[in-house]
């Protein structure tokens, strides 16, 4: 595998990524590209033969924002139409789990804050009076945060933890008008 430094303007933008980054997490990797450059040339941006990129177009468009003329590339020749869809989807799927427990003991707080991380809030036991509960009716929880932005940023940890600790819980979103 040949990694290249070739002039940003080369690389293309894939019409086809399906992945979105948000204003609060562009701007941590934007910062992160700044303060650690040499983390592009270890990752680089993958792309076909024609310089589209196929992995790494949220980091592209940061490079672009950060100022940068080069960024470094990987082509991924010879694949088929069907396996470039594969690829972008597989390198944005999130396969792994983070060990929360792990992170909380043993890693910087800011520092993973820094870097981009989202670090859910998990409120270990609710303490609830036992005789007020009917096991029957479904219950609810109420969270409010202090403006969209921020309700925005916790949506997908709210699904993450919803879909890895409480399968079949569900939430729904209220944003007044």
């Amino acid at each position: 595998m040949q990694v290249n430094k070739v002039k940003i303007t080369e690389v293309k933008n894939n019409p086809k990524n399906p992945r979105l980054i948000k204003d609060d997490k562009f701007r941590k990797l934007v910062k992160s590209i700044q303060e650690f450059p040499q983390m592009l040339e270890l990752r680089p941006i993958v792309v076909d033969e024609n310089n589209i990129v196929l992995g790494g177009n949220m980091r592209l468009k940061a490079c672009k924002e950060a100022g940068l003329k080069e960024v470094y590339i990987v082509k991924a020749e010879n694949l088929t139409e069907q396996q470039k869809d594969e690829f972008i989807v597989k390198d944005n799927v999130g396969f792994g789990e983070w060990d929360w427990d792990m992170l909380a003991n043993e890693w910087n707080d800011k520092d993973l804050k820094d870097w981009g991380l989202n670090i859910p809030v998990v409120i270990d036991e609710l303490k609830l009076d036992q005789t007020e509960i009917d096991n029957n009716k479904p219950a609810s929880l109420k969270i409010t945060f202090k403006n969209v932005e921020k309700l925005q940023e916790a949506e997908n940890d709210i699904q993450e933890l919803i879909d890895r600790k409480y399968q079949g819980a569900t939430y729904k979103l209220h944003i007044p008008k």
